[in-house]
C-alpha cells in the first residue's frame, strides 16, 4: 500500500502541473510502474490537448514499451470512457494492454461516474480505487464542486491594514492603495493565473481602474467579470482594454462583441444570477477580489469555498472596514515580509 501512495503522490505531482490550463477539464496526472520503476509519466494538457493517460503511455521509450502489457497504470482520477475533444482513454488503456490500473478517486462528473473503471473492468483489467482519494478529490476541487454543485468553486480575497481598514473613504484619482508588498501583489497575479475568472464591482474598477490582469507574473489572463449595474464605467478604462474576455453584468442592454460581453441579469437576485452567467460562459472557479460591498454578499450568501487575507503592516487609521469573514476554519497562516496572510475554508464544505 505505501508502493501505491507513492505513486499516487507523484500522479498529484504531475497533475498540478496543470492548473489554470486544464479546465474545462479536470487536472489529472497518470504513471506508469514496471518492476518497480517510473517507464511512463504524463498529465493533462491545455484543454483540447491530450489527457493524462495519453501522455503518460506516449512518453514510454521505446526500449520500454514491450513492458507497457506488464505495467501497473497509476491514475488519480478515473478514466474517461467518451469521446470529447479527445479520444476516450479507457479505450487506449485497453488498446495498450496494461493489465492493471490503480485510481484515486472516481469522476463524479455523471459524463463519466464510473463508467470508465466498468469499461476497465469488462476488458479484464484488475482495477483498485481509493488510493489518497481524499488528496485527489482536493486536487479538483474547482471541477466537482462546478459539477456538482452547478457554480463556479469561489476564491474571495482581500488586503486590510493592522486596524482592520482595506482602503480609503476618498481619494484623489482613481488608482489603487498598496497595503500589501511587490511579493504579495505577484503572488496575487500567480493566483489569477490559476484561476478562470476574476470578478470585481463598480466601485472597486472607478477607484482603482485596475486591469485584472497577470502581468506581474509569466500566466494567462482570467476572464474579467465586473458588476456595472448601471453601465458608469467609462470606456476609456483598462477593464475595457479588450486584453482579454470581459464580462459585463448589468441591468441595461447594450450589445456584446468578440471581446467584451453584456449580460444582463437581476439584481435583486444578485448571487443566483452572477452564477447563471458563470455557468453560461462554463467558468469553473472565480478569484473575487473585491471591494467591500460585493465581498460582503457573497459572504452574506455563504456562497463562498476559500478566503485568501493579507494583513498588511501598515496603519490606515480610517478608511472603509474590512468585510467580517463568518463560519470559516483558518487552514494555513504564512509570513511574507511584514505581513501576514491568512487562507481560510468556508466551514461544511
Amino acid at each position: 500500500m505505501q508502493t501505491d501512495k507513492k505513486y499516487m503522490q507523484r500522479c498529484l505531482q504531475l497533475a498540478n502541473k496543470g492548473l489554470g490550463n486544464t479546465a474545462p477539464n479536470p487536472m489529472v496526472g497518470a504513471v506508469l510502474v514496471y518492476n518497480d520503476s517510473i517507464i511512463g509519466e504524463g498529465f493533462t494538457s491545455k484543454y483540447g490537448g491530450n489527457h493524462a493517460e495519453v501522455n503518460c503511455i506516449n512518453s514510454v521509450k521505446p526500449e520500454n514499451v514491450k513492458f507497457i502489457s506488464k505495467a501497473t497504470l497509476y491514475v488519480s482520477l478515473e478514466p474517461c470512457s467518451h469521446f470529447g475533444k479527445t479520444p476516450p482513454c479507457s479505450d487506449l488503456i485497453v488498446a495498450s494492454k496494461i493489465p492493471k490500473v490503480i485510481i484515486g478517486a472516481l469522476d463524479t462528473n455523471e459524463i463519466v461516474s464510473g463508467k470508465g473503471v466498468k469499461h476497465l473492468k469488462k476488458n479484464g483489467i484488475d482495477v483498485t480505487i481509493g488510493v489518497l482519494e481524499k488528496e485527489c478529490l482536493a486536487l479538483n476541487k474547482r471541477f466537482f464542486t462546478f459539477h456538482n454543485k452547478k457554480r463556479p468553486y469561489f476564491i474571495l480575497k482581500w488586503a486590510k491594514s493592522k486596524d482592520d481598514f482595506i482602503g480609503k473613504l476618498h481619494k484623489d484619482k482613481a488608482e489603487p492603495i498598496w497595503i500589501s508588498s511587490q511579493q504579495s501583489q505577484q503572488l496575487v497575479h500567480f493566483w489569477r493565473s490559476q484561476e478562470q475568472g476574476i470578478l470585481v464591482g463598480t466601485n472597486t474598477v472607478l477607484s482603482d481602474n485596475p486591469s485584472l490582469t497577470t502581468r506581474k507574473v509569466f500566466g494567462k489572463n482570467p476572464v474579467r467579470i465586473v458588476l456595472d449595474r448601471s453601465l458608469r464605467i467609462p470606456q476609456n478604462f483598462a477593464v475595457f482594454d479588450r486584453a482579454v474576455k470581459t464580462i459585463i453584468l448589468t441591468e441595461k442592454e447594450k450589445q456584446s462583441d468578440k471581446t467584451i460581453f453584456y449580460e444582463k441579469i437581476n439584481f435583486s437576485d444578485l448571487i443566483e444570477e452572477i452564477i447563471r452567467i458563470l455557468v453560461k460562459h462554463e467558468i469553473q472557479s472565480v478569484i473575487i477580489e473585491g471591494g467591500k460591498q460585493t465581498l460582503e454578499t457573497f459572504i452574506k450568501s455563504g456562497i463562498w469555498d476559500e478566503a485568501r487575507i493579507f494583513i498588511g503592516d501598515i496603519l490606515l487609521k480610517n478608511g472603509v472596514k474590512s468585510p467580517i469573514l463568518n463560519n470559516k476554519k483558518l487552514i494555513k497562516q504564512t509570513i511574507i515580509d511584514s505581513e501576514i496572510l491568512n487562507y481560510y475554508e468556508k466551514e461544511g464544505n
